[in-house]
């Protein structure tokens, strides 16, 4: 992957006139372009089948902030609750989730992922670490190895700090 041609290409673009400013957006279109690469390659690791982007957002929402309904799924995703519902539905066939009455609504169902579906998730994510784990012990030195860890730290404070 080249990245050389960047800094020129933006230095031409009346919005950037300070180099500092330049470096500063080439290295941001940089990252932004790698980053998108190594999702891809993490991506091919996993055994996602023949589920929608908007399914798996659903179960990685799951995953990470645990049950809902189907109109706070919707509302979290920026869907109609008929959209979600389809998707639900889908994935609910596919024993991935299944329903619980809300404890106050009886006309709500609380979603959450089923076991099998968790086994399977944790089966996905261990995939892509030993591929990334096998990358960087076959591709970089200890040196390069250390000076990732250092961009990983510095990376984890572009996403913590607030906007």
């Amino acid at each position: 992957m080249q990245f050389a041609l960047l800094p020129a290409i933006l230095q031409g673009v009346s919005l950037v006139k300070d180099p500092v400013d330049a470096r500063a957006a080439a290295l941001a279109a940089d990252l932004r372009v790698l980053i998108g690469g190594l999702r891809r390659r993490l991506r091919e690791r996993s055994h996602f089948g023949d589920l929608t982007s908007s399914q798996m957002s659903v179960l990685r929402r799951l995953s990470h902030e645990g049950p809902a309904t189907v109109t706070s799924l919707a509302r979290a995703e920026g869907m109609r609750p008929q959209s979600m519902g389809a998707n639900v539905a889908a994935l609910e066939a596919a024993g991935l989730l299944h329903g619980s009455p809300h404890p106050s609504d009886g006309r709500q169902t609380i979603l959450s992922l089923t076991p099998s579906c968790l086994e399977w998730i944790e089966a996905g994510r261990a995939a892509r670490e030993d591929w990334l784990f096998h990358a960087i012990q076959s591709h970089l030195s200890a040196q390069e190895q250390d000076e990732v860890a250092h961009a990983v730290g510095l990376l984890a404070r572009l996403v913590t700090s607030p906007t």
